[in-house]
């Protein structure tokens, strides 16, 4: 599987400006070529061709005035730049057609030189080096210093140098993994409630406490933002006191980030099954909740688990987001309905007594367990469904109602129970009459 490994750069005044124009150079290519094809669709033309594109934008346009300056940076940066607005049309047209799951993605639009975010791509086209003294050597920009936290697993096929929105220098290398990357083989596995209260609950009983990283930082980027609004608006000082308060997300970022990655690691190597609920983090973000939902990166750390599941060889599954999780005894199977936030205990018909979280994770592993779907995904028995109201109730007239069961007539008298058994199977039969408010509703 392919990876990708950040690093910290620290490139020199002389390699800042000359990182500055290859930026510069390919947000101008990408934005050429992306009139050139909005001017073709608008006139009703041919869609311009990759070919096309680039004689057009970069070939053609080296040779002209306006457009000279685009031979000071690696040709595979521009060509690179052009693969990118391929992508996005490529994402667009199939979110249109719904080939593409997930949200809508918008067409692609014009980049600015105002983006928090600049990056150029080179490939192995570009002949990029990483030096013995730890430096990588990049065409028409020079060595840059690397501050290196590991090694590469394996030769990188590609790197992307990055700017952030604080002024920050990173070189991400994706890198081709060995498949056979495992780890021992783990006896446990484990359903996962997440909440905000607690950022984890294991179905084992286990709670991890939600750091809240946003939360405690909260007094400084106020003041930050504060010290901006102070500002005149397009001055120096205004754009360092920008500055400042990305680099205090920055933190925040960095910092989840990293417990996130611990305690991923840690579920994946203790566990050899790993069962989520898939939430929609996106709709739960417009609730008033949407700052402790954003504050605890729950798709962030999702994906952790999914990747690196994949990556040493454990199972990872996500349930239905409408299985009802908070409602089912995990000991006998009855949904008690839906209940407030403010209920964090609950005690069940069956005499069992709950906590919220942890009946919801062990609610969570016992449905990614049992797994009714085939190889592609689909269910191949239905689910359980509550019984219908007119069933739930008593029916006198339905106690003399004849079946037939294996060839043999079975009569229904005084609401009793009758069991049939033949050689092959077992089928009881009951009437409608014998569901009480005490038992079960549910239909199997």
């Amino acid at each position: 599987m392919q990876l990708r490994y950040n690093f910290r750069v620290y490139p020199e005044p002389s390699q800042r400006d000359a990182l500055a124009r290859a930026f510069g150079c390919a947000r101008v290519v990408f934005n050429d070529a992306l009139r050139a094809r909005r001017t073709a669709h608008e006139h009703g033309e041919p869609y311009p061709s990759d070919g096309e594109l680039s004689k057009r934008v970069i070939t053609l346009a080296k040779a002209t005035p306006e457009r000279a300056w685009l031979g000071e940076v690696s040709a595979v940066v521009l060509q690179q730049s052009l693969a990118d607005l391929n992508t996005a049309y490529r994402n667009f047209f199939a979110s249109v057609t719904g080939t593409r799951k997930g949200r809508k993605v918008a067409p692609p639009r014009l980049r600015s030189r105002k983006d928090n975010r600049q990056a150029i791509r080179f490939t192995r086209n570009a002949r990029f080096t990483v030096l013995g003294n730890g430096r990588l050597r990049l065409p028409k920009i020079g060595d840059l210093p690397v501050r290196w936290s590991r090694q590469l697993p394996a030769e990188p096929s590609s790197v992307t140098i990055v700017k952030d929105a604080a002024g920050r220098y990173f070189a991400s290398f994706v890198v081709t993994t060995k498949e056979d990357e495992t780890v021992p083989a783990a006896g446990s596995e484990v359903g996962i409630d997440l909440g905000l209260t607690h950022f984890a609950v294991l179905s084992d009983g286990t709670k991890v406490a939600a750091p809240r990283f946003l939360r405690q930082a909260a007094r400084r980027l106020a003041r930050l933002q504060k010290a901006v609004s102070r500002k005149v608006k397009g001055s120096n000082n205004r754009k360092r006191a920008f500055v400042k308060v990305a680099r205090a997300h920055a933190r925040v970022v960095d910092t989840r980030r990293d417990w996130q990655h611990k305690l991923s690691t840690a579920i994946i190597r203790d566990n050899q099954a790993v069962y989520v609920e898939d939430l929609c983090v996106a709709g739960l973000g417009r609730t008033r909740l949407a700052k402790s939902v954003h504050d605890a990166g729950w798709s962030g750390f999702t994906g952790m688990l999914e990747y690196k599941a994949a990556r040493y060889g454990r199972v990872f599954a996500r349930i239905d987001r409408f299985t009802p999780t908070s409602q089912t005894c995990s000991e006998c199977g009855r949904i008690d309905g839906p209940k407030p936030l403010s209920v964090r205990w609950w005690t069940c018909l069956c005499g069992a007594t709950h906590d919220r979280d942890v009946n919801a994770a062990r609610n969570v592993l016992a449905a990614g367990q049992a797994d009714n779907s085939n190889d592609r995904g689909a269910r191949v028995r239905p689910a359980r469904v509550p019984a219908s109201r007119r069933e739930a109730v008593t029916h006198p007239d339905a106690a003399r109602s004849t079946r037939s069961v294996e060839g043999i007539s079975v009569v229904l008298q005084d609401g009793e129970d009758v069991k049939s058994t033949a050689s092959s199977c077992t089928r009881t039969t009951a009437p409608r009459a014998t569901t009480t408010s005490s038992t079960a509703s549910t239909a199997r």
